[in-house]
């Protein structure tokens, strides 16, 4: 099973409620956060309920490998390290780690102490439209593979 990348684009100015309540429940409650998800039908409603305010697609694992190195945190602000993962998990590194989970054999949520969520940088050259779908030359929905040069742009 694949995992998806998901990242909030839109604020929360006149979002309706059950949005609002299905973004919070994804962890995206902030612009510009990211979060990882599985693959599944539960998940996959979600993103559609809130299409209009996220981006998502199949994530690779050297974007996971970008994510954990340079925006992984673990409760109390501390960077994700080699030796957290050395310790916590049975993988030597983090790169081991990303490539368990983009596998789909490990999953992040079995990580003790880190954040499941991922404070990303504005991408650099911007965003092309916000309030338009992807497919139509714009940012918000679905994106496939794509997903993984915008968080490469955000890191």
């Amino acid at each position: 099973m694949a995992e998806l990348a998901v990242i909030r684009i839109r604020g929360s100015v006149e979002v309706r409620g059950d949005i609002q309540e299905t973004l919070r429940m994804l962890g995206l409650t902030r612009v510009n956060h990211c979060v990882i998800v599985d693959d599944a039908p539960s998940y996959k409603g979600m993103l559609q309920k809130a299409k209009d305010y996220i981006t998502w697609g199949e994530v690779r694992q050297d974007a996971i490998e970008t994510l954990l190195r340079k925006r992984g945190r673990l409760a109390g602000g501390s960077r994700l390290s080699d030796e957290h993962v050395k310790l916590k998990t049975p993988f030597a590194s983090i790169a081991e780690l990303a490539k368990a989970v983009s596998t789909g054999e490990f999953k992040l949520a079995a990580l003790p102490d880190l954040k499941k969520v991922y404070r990303l940088h504005p991408p650099r050259k911007g965003f092309r439209a916000t309030r338009r779908p992807f497919k139509d030359f714009g940012d918000l929905g679905y994106r496939g593979e794509k997903i993984n040069e915008l968080i490469l742009r955000m890191s």
